[in-house]
């Protein structure tokens, strides 16, 4: 698809976070964009229609009669079933069906593309990228999917912007396969580690993505990533012997130092795996000709993070309440880690997502689990969410409880997270960590709310 004309776009599940930057994109460089979802009319929802119509996009009922043969495309992501009006009436009129991942490419294609891929990170290293080139005045432009509390701040949905500059920034999705869509000038892989595929799958596209990105910058210091290292000056690490170097780590209340290549950083985020996630952004900016090292520090303080990671709700009956978008099993134990310096007990609450990505990695979730609690640790969960479709419905989170408390006794399940609250009070303690986790669902900014509230 050329879009240097102005086209008619229908957007299924509009609402989602990869799809609603994508719509807020398109329809902000002069493209005619409607949308529509199935939670659309649901206070959860309510905001981010507003939003989106705030953009230029028309949001409509998924019912079908939006679709009409004067569009150009549908576009859809690999949630979308066939049986959804919206997609039905698009097939039966013979309308071009695009996978999200197509129509970014299509958008990459008009820019010079940076692509932050891997297992964990991406949005974050995105975000950050993405801010210290605003912020020194290179007038980027993003595509991903989280919210930046920054752009949130000036009434956004905040995973979208268009700048007047020559760089676009994505998050490339590795789990349904299509990070091998893209063409990037600058491509970052931050780790690699089971999630929703088998490695040997994900081996095989990341292969690809190395083969079709004109320079990777690879995260030396994590042993899968380092295997698709082809130019140590462009990678980074904790070795001397990588391009940017990153030593000398510190964590506060208040956020972490470290240095790359002896230059101090101060960045108001928590976890190691932060710092990893700056050093990376840093790395990906630089290779782009317009900034250096030291140019990317004064910006990096003023960095405010994403929506719903290790996001602060504040503090209640002693006890800090954290909301985080961790859903596998190295997120959930990053998590964690980040917060094991800071106190004597963490009380961790997770809703998994999916029965079918549930059931695929449930030994990967109680080893992490268990590997990384400690004696005075506690993990809960609720049911898994289900967003509707033809899932079989063969496991239940309970399933993993059941599994953890073998190796770990502090384990609870709350089937009805409405309860979580009131059976969680008595567990909680003077000077613990409460930390929320889950996917997907989005409805969690708000359970995440009540919960606070109501503890």
């Amino acid at each position: 698809m050329n879009l240097s004309t102005p086209k008619n776009i229908h957007f299924v599940g509009v609402a989602g976070t990869g799809m609603s930057a994508i719509a807020q994109y398109l329809a902000q460089t002069g493209h005619h964009i409607t949308g529509s979802d199935r939670d659309f009319g649901k206070p959860n929802l309510q905001q981010t229609q507003q939003q989106l119509e705030a953009c230029g996009i028309i949001c409509v009922p998924q019912n079908g009669e939006i679709i009409t043969a004067n569009l150009d495309a549908v576009v859809v992501s690999s949630a979308i079933e066939n049986t959804i009006p919206d997609m039905a009436k698009a097939l039966e009129l013979g309308i071009p069906l695009l996978h999200r991942a197509d129509m970014l490419k299509y958008i990459t294609d008009t820019k010079k593309t940076i692509a932050f891929s891997g297992t964990s990170g991406k949005s974050s290293t995105a975000a950050i990228a993405f801010h210290i080139m605003l912020a020194c005045g290179c007038q980027p432009s993003l595509i991903t999917g989280a919210g930046l509390v920054s752009l949130q701040q000036q009434g956004l949905i905040g995973n979208a912007y268009v700048g007047n500059g020559q760089w676009l920034i994505i998050e490339a999705d590795e789990s349904d396969g299509t990070l091998v869509k893209y063409h990037p000038q600058i491509g970052v892989l931050l780790n690699l580690d089971k999630d929703h595929k088998e490695m040997s799958e994900l081996y095989e596209i990341f292969e690809t993505f190395k083969t079709n990105t004109e320079l990777l910058i690879v995260n030396n210091s994590q042993a899968e990533a380092a295997k698709y290292s082809t130019n140590i000056k462009n990678n980074f690490g904790a070795s001397n012997w990588v391009g940017y170097q990153y030593a000398n780590f510190g964590q506060q209340p208040h956020g972490i130092q470290f240095t790359i290549n002896n230059i101090p950083f101060n960045v108001p985020l928590l976890g190691y795996h932060n710092m990893e996630n700056v050093v990376a952004a840093v790395a990906a900016v630089c290779q782009t000709g317009l900034l250096t090292v030291q140019a990317c520090v004064e910006a990096a303080k003023t960095y405010q993070g994403i929506y719903r990671r290790l996001q602060l709700l504040g503090t209640k009956k002693g006890a800090t309440i954290i909301d985080d978008y961790a859903h596998n099993p190295v997120k959930i134990a990053a998590a964690i880690n980040t917060f094991k310096p800071l106190t004597n007990k963490i009380i961790a609450w997770f809703q998994p997502h999916g029965y079918g990505p549930t059931k695929f990695l449930r030994a990967d979730f109680v080893h992490e689990i268990t590997k990384t609690l400690r004696p005075t640790d506690e993990i809960w969960m609720s049911e898994i969410y289900y967003a509707g479709g033809t899932a079989v419905k063969d496991i239940s989170a309970q399933d993993l409880i059941n599994d953890i408390k073998t190796k770990h006794p502090n384990a609870y399940f709350v089937a009805n997270r409405n309860n979580l609250a009131a059976q969680m009070q008595t567990h909680i303690t003077n000077g613990a960590i409460v930390l929320l986790m889950g996917a997907r669902d989005p409805s969690l900014a708000h359970f995440a709310q009540e919960f606070y509230e109501n503890l």
